[in-house]
């Protein structure tokens, strides 16, 4: 996570799940620089269990374990 350091608010990090994409804290953009954007709702807290959820249904396929 990277910090801006004058605030101190976490501005942009790599994800675990995404690693070779960046997530940006849109309150850190510049006005008019983003035209729209989407935001989704994670389980953090169950971190494994979501992104093995995430990943069944981006194949169609239910995974165990």
């Amino acid at each position: 996570h990277m910090f801006c350091k004058i605030c101190g608010v976490q501005s942009f990090y790599i994800p675990r799940s995404n690693p070779g994409e960046y997530s940006v804290m849109p309150h850190c953009l510049d006005p008019g620089t983003v035209k729209s954007m989407e935001t989704e709702i994670f389980d953090g807290i169950n971190w494994e269990e979501t992104m093995r959820k995430l990943e069944s249904e981006s194949t169609g396929s239910e995974l165990s374990g």
